[in-house]
């Protein structure tokens, strides 16, 4: 049996006579499908400070669909559209919107990983194919996960290619400078009324995480609404999967408004890190995304006192945090600053979450009745509260 040191923020996953089946190295990419992937790619280039990486479509023989890579840093983003009415990706768009669809998962046996999560329930996306050129060979396998969405595995220790056979490296003269992201600290799937714990148990089943960490409606609730949250985490930590549904309230959460126009299960938001979020939100303030309004002045003032009481000083400056609408929270092992866009897209679905940690292995559970007030305030715009 697995157990989980320091239950409540371990990340550690301890096995006692038991080996994790399911070794993820981490985050290989995520791949959204897009109405126009070529804007989309603009769009994350000139906001977020994406670097242009790699390009499959009709100039590389790739009839039914286009796809364009960026990347900054560790991060890889694939961004694909169909290239005709035939394609599948059409009743994905008309369904849910633009929105994530794979969340790669680096291996080094995808193979293994395919069969130890099939023969434990998993529904089969794909089944382990080898992908040659001219740089090696790729082998992925899939399988799906809450909705729509799809776990890949990617096994690439026998390639030396740009991304994937099929895709050419993509050469672009317009490159803005990066804003400073690093790595995918997290990604939030929003799950339906009493489904929560179904994929709790999903992802320690078939994929043998954990669940280290868990919200309820006492917790993260506000006047209006409320929701309930649990963090599963893989055996080493490097890939963290909160999970979120709703929960009664007097009107509807942003869980609910989620559920609604993407009808269905899926990607709520992807943690980005940081290791300077003042310069990486200034920049991106500046390059035209938006954020969610500032908390107001009492909640900038309770801080000191927050970190005081883990025993932890801010290092940063308040007044810029403030300025730049940055939220703080701490645990026992540092503080966190984070801060959250506003849905990327019409439909009030995916957004991103920009963090930099400063220790603290927690989710910003402080931070849970000022962000959900924003959002709200947002959701009454939209009139959709």
């Amino acid at each position: 049996m697995s157990k989980v040191k320091n239950v409540e923020y371990g990340l550690e996953k301890i096995f006692e006579g038991a080996q994790d089946f399911l070794p993820l190295l981490g985050t290989d990419y995520v791949e959204f499908i897009v109405g126009n992937a070529k804007q989309a790619a603009h769009f994350y280039k000139t906001a977020f400070g994406f670097q242009s990486h790699s390009y499959k479509g009709l100039e590389t023989g790739c009839k039914d669909y286009a796809s364009y890579v960026l990347k900054q840093d560790k991060i890889r983003i694939v961004l694909t559209t169909p290239l005709n009415s035939k394609s599948w990706m059409n009743e994905h768009l008309a369904k849910h919107g633009d929105g994530v669809k794979i969340v790669a998962l680096w291996v080094d046996d995808a193979k293994k990983s395919w069969e130890e999560t099939t023969k434990r329930g998993a529904k089969s996306f794909m089944e382990p194919t080898v992908e040659k050129d001219e740089h090696g060979e790729v082998i992925r396998a899939g399988i799906y996960t809450y909705g729509e969405t799809v776990h890949m595995f990617v096994e690439r220790k026998n390639y030396s290619g740009e991304f994937l056979p099929g895709y050419v490296k993509w050469e672009s003269d317009y490159n803005p400078t990066p804003t400073g992201l690093k790595f995918i600290d997290h990604m939030v799937g929003n799950v339906g009324w009493n489904q929560m714990d179904v994929w709790v148990k999903w992802y320690e089943d078939v994929m043998g995480f954990v669940n280290f960490l868990s919200f309820d409606d006492k917790q993260i609730t506000t006047e209006y609404s409320a929701l309930m949250s649990k963090v599963m985490s893989n055996g080493n930590g490097r890939i963290k999967f909160p999970i979120n549904e709703p929960a009664e309230g007097i009107k509807k959460s942003q869980i609910e408004e989620y559920l609604d126009f993407y009808e269905g299960a899926g990607v709520q938001h992807i943690a980005m890190a940081t290791n300077d979020i003042l310069d990486t939100v200034a920049q991106m303030r500046a390059r035209g995304i938006e954020f969610l309004s500032t908390p107001p002045e009492e909640y900038y003032k309770a801080v000191p006192g927050r970190l005081l009481a883990h025993n932890h000083e801010l290092e940063e400056d308040i007044e810029k945090l403030k300025e730049l609408g940055i939220m703080i929270d701490a645990d026992e092992e540092g503080y966190l600053l984070q801060i959250f866009t506003k849905p990327v897209e019409d439909r009030p679905t995916l957004f991103f979450e920009i963090i930099q940690r400063m220790g603290a292995k927690g989710f910003g559970a402080g931070n849970f009745k000022a962000l959900f007030e924003s959002i709200e305030r947002e959701q009454e715009k939209r009139g959709t509260l």
